[in-house]
């Protein structure tokens, strides 16, 4: 049993001959028609060495004879070459149609690198309900294609520092301070001079119950209730850093919470999770409660930040993107999103501003000498 290996390549001028074409199958099909294998060379414009050549290499290849020789009688395919020549222009009348769908899909999409105005923007980011719809309206207004993939905040960050993405989203809760888990993980991440900042959102982090709240849960020192079961977001994203940064300052170990150690990898997920009866209480944004029909208790505020490094901060995606963010039009988009706020949306924060454990020192200017 042989195996089907498909490519294909380019041209600047249009392809007349019919896709899926292999060399073996046009010498066999030239053969067939004319019963000579110096008529099938000279219609195929190949010289009787090529064809004869290449008729032996396939018959040692396949381990079988293809053509029937007799002196004085047209040559003739033999019976496996008749069935081999039969199955492939089956094969090819079944999936033609689909190639030539498959063909146009990709030209188009082809089209497209070879179009000026258009651009990738390869992105990282923290998962968020708001960028698929960013996504869909870069595309619609800037033909701008973001080429999203969801990770944790801090891998995120680490993608664009290796070069892997242009821009990073991450997020982080407005307790900054300094000595908090925050500064501890994203100082040793973001690098003033390196990288900038561009405001995304803000949301609203908190409690996500069932509906109606049922186990009557109020705050964090709830959790520690043995009976209540908890679902998490997983090690390395932005949000469960947040939860453990909370739980540091209200002096709540982690262990004494039935169900931390459990992890889902979307804000939807935990709501999910919450909503099918997994866990009793899940922390996460307060869009993806309302998405699923449940409670929400909020905790903290938090701003999803875009991140670039410096030097591509003028590159003309990014200008184009700050410049969409600004807009009435997408403000409105996500308007419906609760917890959701666009405050500022596409202006570049410094990290100093942003991250308030960021010090800069002056240097002192020597003291003016009075002249005598």
């Amino acid at each position: 049993m042989f195996n089907i290996k498909v490519g294909y390549t380019f041209s600047d001028s249009p392809i007349n001959k019919p896709h899926l074409e292999h060399p073996l199958f046009e010498l066999l099909a030239a053969i067939h028609s004319t019963g000579s294998v110096a008529q099938a060379a000279e219609c195929l414009d190949l010289s009787y060495r090529h064809v004869w050549g290449s008729l032996k290499k396939w018959e040692e290849a396949l381990g079988s004879e293809l053509i029937l020789w007799e002196r004085g009688k047209r040559a003739r395919l033999s019976g496996f070459g008749e069935k081999l020549l039969y199955a492939e222009q089956r094969a090819k009348t079944r999936v033609l149609p689909q190639l030539e769908n498959l063909i146009s899909e990709m030209e188009r999409e082809f089209a497209f690198a070879f179009d000026p105005t258009t651009h990738v923007v390869p992105m990282y980011a923290s998962h968020d309900m708001a960028l698929p719809r960013l996504k869909e309206y870069m595309a619609q207004e800037a033909r701008l294609h973001l080429d999203l993939k969801f990770r944790g905040s801090m891998d995120c960050i680490a993608a664009l520092t290796r070069g892997e993405c242009l821009l990073a989203g991450f997020h982080v809760s407005e307790d900054r301070a300094k000595g908090t888990l925050t500064q501890k993980t994203f100082k040793k991440l973001l690098k003033p001079g390196k990288h900038k900042l561009i405001n995304f959102v803000g949301r609203q982090q908190g409690l996500i119950v069932r509906s109606g709240n049922p186990k009557n849960i109020r705050n964090l020192r709830d959790l520690k209730r043995p009976e209540l079961r908890f679902v998490n977001r997983e090690p390395g994203s932005g949000t469960r850093l947040e939860i453990e940064q909370l739980l540091a300052t209200e002096n709540i170990a982690a262990a004494s919470i039935n169900g931390f150690d459990s992890a889902e990898p979307t804000h939807l997920s935990v709501a999910a999770a919450v909503a099918s009866g997994q866990a009793d209480v899940g922390f996460g944004i307060q869009a993806a409660a309302a998405k699923s029909g449940l409670g929400f208790i909020p905790l903290i505020r938090e701003q999803y930040y875009f991140v670039c490094l410096k030097e591509s901060l003028d590159e003309a995606a990014i200008v184009k993107l700050r410049e969409l963010l600004r807009s009435k039009e997408w403000r409105l988009l996500i308007n419906d999103l609760p917890g959701y706020d666009t405050q500022l949306a596409g202006d570049v924060v410094s990290l100093r501003k942003a991250m308030p454990w960021y010090s800069f020192k002056t240097e002192k200017q020597p003291a003016m000498v009075s002249p005598e």
